[in-house]
């Protein structure tokens, strides 16, 4: 950069050699163009002797006015030729700001255009690269190790902004606003499609035949017997004898029920589970309880303390991982990017899906920005130090524009004598 903050060039060896090649250049061009105005001042004194030498003369000074004009365009590009003040002339540096805008514009309308942008990034297989870079281990546990170092301070963000209690109010809103019945009556009709219903009936009967082998269990139904029954059946011990037959009738209806899948008892379990499941979606008063029942899980204090425990747990989890304490974490970060680029690899749809969600993205991005880039460009070229660029710009095209000026005195030079030959041809017509 310059003192007064405009850009400047760098001269690099091979801008040097270039440089040296245009002075060559230019001097053999000026010598050219002297050697035909001294052929042209000598055929002029020499005409009088033999008619060739006009044709010399003519062909000299064309190549020499054809010369200098040339030479005038060359330098009228980059700067006033001899210094003079001469209209249109300086033409780069005098239209810098229109040639800054220009360029900034053309690179908008045609590089930048959604067209050949959306092209080219269809050429780009993005999904492949990302495949390729996370299935490498080294750079996945670079990327973990990265994303481990921004979880803290993204996490202390989220509750000095005011974030976490935002989040909270959303999902606490969010879970007041459901209504279970429908979810509830949903996921028990599921699970009595998939059949898991007759394994919890499995285990009820199980259960209930356990509970009447117990001792317990026996005692307390003699005793609710022997209360119902008349005075004289008591001293019989008639109360044990129908525990034993009610017991034994129970224990073996169980276990009928539990290794016959085709009981009709299971039948009548499905359809009052079903009934069950259909009254729960229907009946208002189901709908009010379950409502109720949710509302008072919300409203209790250790749900908070709960959510901020696990908070505060997972915060101190990450900052030990994050600081090199624990590698836990890091560790299976990075073997859950290994495997996402592996995956990656592997689905060749999932790959097109990303390519083109990421065309999409860039192609909306760069439409959107395109105008910024066109004015930073703009700017760009403005702020340059127009006699640095010049010097730049002749360094690397100044020898072939050189050659135009041989160009012009050949090309002057030919059109010059062949006008000297239709001149003297009319005459000896």
């Amino acid at each position: 950069m310059l003192l007064d903050g405009t850009s400047s060039f760098d001269p690099s060896s091979g801008d040097a050699i270039r440089a040296a090649e245009l002075r060559r250049i230019k001097l053999l061009a000026t010598l050219v163009l002297v050697g035909c105005f001294a052929v042209f001042v000598t055929a002029r004194a020499l005409q009088h002797l033999h008619p060739v030498w006009g044709f010399v003369a003519a062909f000299a000074e064309a190549a020499t006015i054809g010369g200098l004009a040339d030479w005038y365009a060359v330098v009228a590009l980059f700067r006033r030729p001899l210094g003079l003040p001469i209209p249109h002339t300086a033409i780069i540096q005098n239209n810098q700001h229109r040639i800054a805008d220009k360029l900034g514009e053309f690179i908008e309308e045609h590089f930048l255009d959604a067209g050949p942008v959306e092209a080219k990034l269809r050429e780009v297989d993005f999904a492949s690269f990302i495949a390729e870079w996370m299935s490498d281990r080294k750079r996945s546990a670079d990327l973990a190790r990265f994303v481990l170092r921004l979880l803290p301070e993204a996490m202390s963000a989220t509750e000095t902004s005011g974030l976490s209690t935002f989040v909270t109010r959303r999902v606490m809103t969010q879970l007041q606003s459901i209504n279970l019945a429908p979810l509830a009556a949903g996921t028990l009709h599921a699970f009595v499609e998939e059949g898991r219903h007759h394994a919890l009936l499995d285990d009820l009967l199980v259960a209930v035949h356990g509970a009447l082998e117990q001792p317990e269990t026996m005692a307390a139904f003699r005793q609710k017997i022997r209360d119902e029954l008349p005075t004289l059946l008591k001293l019989y011990r008639t109360d044990a004898f129908l525990v034993k037959k009610i017991l034994a009738s129970a224990k073996a209806f169980f276990d009928e029920v539990r290794t016959n899948p085709n009981h009709p008892f299971r039948g009548e379990f499905d359809r009052m589970v079903l009934s069950f499941v259909d009254r729960m979606a229907t009946d208002p008063n189901y709908t009010s309880r379950l409502d109720s029942l949710k509302q008072d899980l919300l409203a209790r204090p250790e749900l908070g303390d709960l959510a901020r425990n696990v908070w505060s747990n997972a915060k101190s989890f990450i900052e030990k991982s994050a600081s090199g304490e624990s590698t836990v974490l890091q560790h299976h970060l990075a073997n859950v990017f290994v495997e996402a680029g592996r995956t990656l690899a592997a689905d060749s749809e999932l790959r097109a899906e990303i390519n083109q969600g990421l065309v999409v993205v860039l192609r909306s991005f760069i439409a959107e920005q395109k105008s910024g880039v066109s004015t930073f460009i703009a700017d760009q070229v403005k702020s340059w130090d127009m006699t640095q660029l010049i010097s730049l710009i002749e360094v690397n095209v100044g020898k072939d524009l050189q050659y135009i000026r041989f160009n012009g005195t050949l090309i002057g030079g030919l059109v010059g004598l062949a006008l000297h030959t239709i001149e003297v041809l009319l005459r000896l017509a």
